[in-house]
């Protein structure tokens, strides 16, 4: 099939990269000419695992092309994916602005039969007013649909997401339009499921808030294993084992971050609200993943004393592994902390150091080539970022660097035991530590 993707962000991208490996022709739409530049030019601006290869094929291919035209995307695909930021707003809420003015684009330069598919997160009721703005500046009268197709890309993982997905959501009104989305998503063996737009506008914020409330909740009862002894690691096993829960997003740590579950939860809680439906479990959520930095930052501080003049090193400034995204980080927050309380930091990270480069303003921070480097006459190592590099570290190295062998271990990637005997004064989350 023909089919267009405008906005060529990370869900855009990504998007787009798949359809084309599994047969369709692309479009690629994008409103920044430099980077419609650089992806002709074979430039990846994201890092995700396998996607640069999958983009350099299919444009080899010439299944996949980029392109600073509405027009040409919209007069050269069959279905017209929507995938522009849909940023938060001071007050939680979502900033629809983007999508609007695509959707009255797309109207002005509409002449035949499309579907129209809103791919980027938006709160319930946005398909409604998308039909409403392509129907109102819509100067040719073609006729058209408005669908809901939410993704679930895990930034990492987004590609296997994507080509191997759990479920595929449709949510649509007409059966031409249902008849159209299948086609596009037959060469993914998935099950589909279809919907009215409002359900499946409202399966992505919740199924996001399920999760963020799985991590706060388990970053809560790590809270309940330091006071009394208990081992989260442990007590995660024993509930995920239970079919009905699962273990996945119940590992203890620092908090959630990225640029999805702080935004989506916020525009849910504020959703619910506007609704009159008020969801307060998921601010209690949002104070938990809060508090639960906070502690962890107050552990820190109760070893060392006072932060002021301390050399820490910090390994992982992204938000999770296997991605180049700080946003919402909240290794990058525990970095600006330290700061501010005068504390000097070396950090690293195997592939945010470009966008961690914000840091370099702050006084006492540096930015390092390697994680070792770091370490140099640190008096304080924090994880924050569980990359398989850190787990698979030289831990007598790591010791020899050091100025003193302390470690603060956000996300549990170590042996309490194994790092005791090492001679390293270790904290994680919610484990006993070693005697």
């Amino acid at each position: 099939m023909d089919l267009s993707i405008i906005g060529s962000g990370y869900v855009g991208l990504v998007t787009g990269a798949c359809f084309a490996d599994v047969g369709h022709n692309v479009i690629c739409v994008d409103n920044d000419p430099r980077k419609v530049e650089s992806l002709q030019a074979g430039k990846v601006p994201i890092y995700e695992p396998g996607l640069e290869e999958i983009i350099h094929r299919n444009v080899s291919a010439q299944r996949l092309r980029f392109t600073g035209s509405i027009k040409e995307g919209v007069d050269g695909g069959q279905v017209v994916f929507i995938a522009v930021p849909t940023p938060q707003d001071a007050d939680g809420s979502v900033d629809l602005s983007f999508i609007e003015k695509v959707a009255r684009e797309i109207a002005g330069v509409l002449s035949d039969y499309r579907v129209i598919v809103d791919k980027s997160t938006v709160p319930v009721k946005t398909g409604e007013k998308v039909a409403e703005s392509i129907k109102r500046y819509n100067k040719h009268g073609a006729e058209f649909d408005v669908v809901s197709n939410p993704e679930f890309l895990r930034e990492g993982c987004a590609v296997a997401d994507l080509m191997k997905p759990d479920r595929i959501v449709i949510g649509a009104q007409s059966e031409r339009a249902i008849d159209v989305m299948k086609k596009v998503y037959e060469p993914f063996m998935a099950p589909i499921l279809v919907t009215d737009i409002n359900s499946a506008e409202l399966i992505k914020h919740a199924a996001n808030s399920f999760l963020a409330l799985k991590i706060s909740y388990i970053n809560a009862v790590s809270a309940i294993c330091e006071a009394s002894g208990a081992d989260i690691e442990k007590v995660a096993d024993g509930i995920g084992m239970d079919r009905r829960i699962g273990r996945n997003f119940l590992n203890a740590g620092i908090g959630y971050g990225g640029s999805c579950f702080p935004k989506d939860i916020a525009a849910f809680i504020t959703i619910s609200e506007q609704l009159g439906v008020p969801f307060d479990l998921l601010k209690e959520v949002q104070r938990i993943n809060a508090r639960q930095k906070d502690r962890f930052l107050k552990t820190v501080r109760d070893a060392l004393w006072v932060l002021r003049d301390k050399k820490i090193a910090v390994w992982g400034l992204t938000f999770k592994p296997d991605t180049d995204d700080i946003r919402s980080s909240v290794a990058i927050d525990l970095v600006a902390d330290m700061l501010r309380e005068g504390a000097k930091v070396s950090a690293y990270d195997p592939k945010g150091m470009e966008k961690a480069r914000v840091l370099k303003s702050l006084e006492g921070a540096r930015l390092t080539n390697s994680a070792m480097e770091a370490l140099e006459d640190a008096e304080a190592l924090i994880i924050a970022t569980e990359w398989a590099e850190f787990g698979n570290a030289d831990l007598a190295a790591v010791k020899a660097k050091m100025h003193t062998p302390m470690i603060f271990d956000g996300r549990n990637l170590f042996d309490p035991e194994t790092m005791r005997k090492l001679g390293f004064h270790y904290t994680s989350i919610g484990r006993p530590q070693a005697k």
